[in-house]
């Protein structure tokens, strides 16, 4: 009898590349667009493997899976999967921590040369027939003179921190379980986020949404920044408290923000961040190029595959073994 992979969620045109993987080894992927817990429930239940995306697997959801040997998040962070609950019941929980790394860091360049250039509302002047000097020349800087910092030393950050380190640009990095000198000896320097509040003329994030770090930029910590600092997250959307960043743009302590993501997602229609010419916002799509998604989808693949032919797991992120 053939094993059964649910799919709960992808953005994908089929899962051709995963039954590449999948069939030969006698498993049938059934692939849906879960939106309700319930929707997860009635697919996973009786599912040998799970993959997931976007769709919150939680405890309810993981509590009903019958004989559920692992469950694959598609990407790097897993906080839509409850690591506890999974636990629990001995699943492991697997991430693919090496996707997407340089995307996500061209990405965040990007996004904040378009917000030290000002390109989007200077384009937007063109494009409406204002052949002028319409903004205000503080709003316009050089990275040379600015200092970064970058909050998240792991795959992306290091990338970002060396993009930024290329533009001569001053990096303060934080890391709370990278070593100092591991830092120093990257060219950077090592920071506690006081001093990354502090010093720096711009903030990039680059770290998991956890407990300690949900809404870690809030009214309290961008009240500790220098006026005018300009946020990029490009990481979780929980770790911006939405209302909070919209006042102290408003107010100019903040003078622009670049977000690829939001809390929540999809973005509110009416969210005032909508109508800024000061704020970039993309739709979670950092991590997109065709190289990316091929590699993505091999990988959580063959993290399945290991789990059928009962091999060692790679990369299982809530400490379960098998």
């Amino acid at each position: 009898m053939a094993k059964k992979v649910a799919v709960t969620d992808y953005t994908f045109d089929n899962l051709g590349v995963e039954e590449s993987v999948l069939k030969p080894l006698g498993c049938e992927l059934v692939g849906r667009q879960c939106k309700t817990e319930q929707e997860l429930i009635d697919l996973t239940h009786d599912a040998d493997y799970v993959i997931t995306q976007f769709a919150r697997v939680n405890a309810n959801v993981i509590g009903a899976m019958e004989k559920c040997r692992i469950i694959v998040r598609y990407g790097i962070g897993v906080d839509n999967v409850d690591l506890q609950a999974a636990a629990a019941k001995d699943i492991p929980v697997c991430n693919v921590p090496d996707y997407c790394i340089d995307e996500v860091a061209d990405h965040t360049l990007a996004m904040s040369l378009s917000l030290t250039r000002q390109l989007f509302y200077l384009v937007k002047q063109v494009k409406t027939g204002t052949w002028k000097f319409p903004v205000d020349i503080n709003r316009m800087h050089g990275l040379k003179d600015m200092t970064v910092g970058v909050v998240g030393f792991g795959r992306i950050g290091r990338e970002v921190a060396l993009r930024f380190k290329a533009f001569k640009c001053k990096v303060l990095v934080f890391d709370p379980v990278v070593e100092a000198g591991k830092i120093k000896g990257e060219g950077f320097e090592p920071a506690d986020l006081a001093r990354i509040y502090a010093e720096s003329d711009l903030v990039t994030l680059h770290c998991p949404s956890t407990a300690q770090t949900k809404q870690m930029i809030n009214a309290q910590t961008l009240a500790k920044m220098k006026d005018g600092v300009l946020i990029v997250n490009l990481s979780r959307g929980d770790l911006v408290h939405t209302d909070d960043l919209i006042a102290a743009l408003r107010s100019g302590k903040v003078s622009g923000a670049a977000l690829d993501v939001t809390d929540p997602e999809p973005i509110n229609p009416d969210n005032p961040l909508l109508a800024m010419d000061n704020v970039i916002i993309t739709n979670h799509i950092a991590s997109a190029s065709p190289n990316a998604v091929r590699y993505l989808r091999k990988s959580t693949a063959e993290r399945v595959a290991c789990a059928v032919r009962g091999e060692a797991l790679p990369n299982v992120v809530n400490g379960v073994k098998r």
